[in-house]
């Protein structure tokens, strides 16, 4: 286990946030203030993998493929087309940032491919949200047109949901490891990676739906033998009883103590329960470190000074 190497999970809404258009413009200013907390990190001498959420991104390419004389695309193309979008982002972002700094780092961007099982019960169970919201009254005329289903996403409104295996085995991980090792700054795995299916024969093929990025991360982390996973997303830290009266923050927190409160259901699961359960994961195979927070306090969670820290 390399203890100066982290996987670093954005959320895809970090970079595309609710409640704006999704223009290029936006989504470059949401990636330029993510990119100044990775280049601080970089200066603390880590190495750096990361990886991001595509939700908003490909539900707005799928939206784009309602063109009458443009052939559609696959759910699975759709996400390889948004880890280039994303990828584009935060290499322009994170090289112009560091020329600031005068600070020479490459920044790859790696298609990622993610290898699910065929008989994955998710595929008979739509769990992921993806693309923009909408209000009920749209949700339930889209679903009448057979074009869902759409459902309510953690009281945040309505979107399309989608099928989502859990990952098993990272496709282009040694050369993730290759490049990371040579201290090149890698962005993989974009989207929770393009989910592919194994044949009989050993040869791969795409598969319709969307990979979970916080636990596609943790496979990654532990595939390429990282000591820290991270998990960037809007909160400061996950919580018991969130927006109750009695909510209550946590710090760092056993593996044991993780996976009781993650049993005793206290994750919303299309939010927050990912992030623990890619945490619990990631910890329990390699008695690593995982870190849950928003990118304002990702340095002081590295220090042990804020976010849910789990560890062994």
């Amino acid at each position: 286990m390399k203890a100066d190497l982290i996987v670093i999970a954005l959320g895809g809404n970090m970079i595309l946030q609710r409640g704006q258009k999704g223009t290029f413009e936006e989504q470059m200013e949401n990636t330029q203030k993510a990119s100044v907390v990775i280049a601080d990190l970089v200066e603390q001498g880590y190495k750096l993998v990361l990886t991001s959420g595509n939700g908003p991104q490909v539900g707005n390419i799928l939206a784009q493929q309602n063109y009458e004389d443009a052939p559609s695309m696959p759910l699975y193309v759709c996400g390889a087309m948004s880890q280039g979008q994303i990828g584009y982002m935060i290499s322009m972002t994170l090289q112009n940032e560091f020329k600031k700094r005068n600070k020479e780092v490459d920044v790859i961007t790696l298609s990622t491919r993610v290898i699910v099982d065929k008989n994955d019960p998710g595929f008979s169970n739509p769990t992921k949200p993806i693309g923009r919201f909408y209000t009920k009254d749209q949700a339930d005329k889209f679903n009448e047109e057979g074009k869902g289903p759409y459902m309510d996403d953690a009281g945040r409104g309505y979107r399309l949901f989608v099928a989502s295996p859990q990952p098993l085995e990272i496709v282009e991980k040694k050369a993730i490891q290759t490049l990371a090792d040579s201290g090149m700054l890698v962005y993989c795995v974009g989207g929770g990676g393009i989910p592919v299916v194994k044949n009989d024969d050993g040869t791969l093929e795409g598969a319709m739906a969307v990979i979970d990025k916080d636990r596609a991360s943790a496979v990654l982390a532990e595939q390429i033998d990282a000591g820290i996973l991270m998990i960037l997303t809007d909160v400061p830290h996950a919580c018991l009883n969130y927006k109750k009266e009695d909510e209550k923050p946590l710090g760092e927190i056993s593996l044991a103590l993780a996976m009781q409160y993650y049993d005793e259901g206290h994750f919303i699961k299309g939010s927050m329960g990912p992030k623990i359960e890619a945490a619990i994961r990631f910890v329990k195979k390699t008695q690593g470190k995982a870190i849950i927070t928003n990118p304002e306090n990702a340095i002081k969670a590295i220090k042990g000074e804020a976010g849910t820290i789990v560890v062994p």
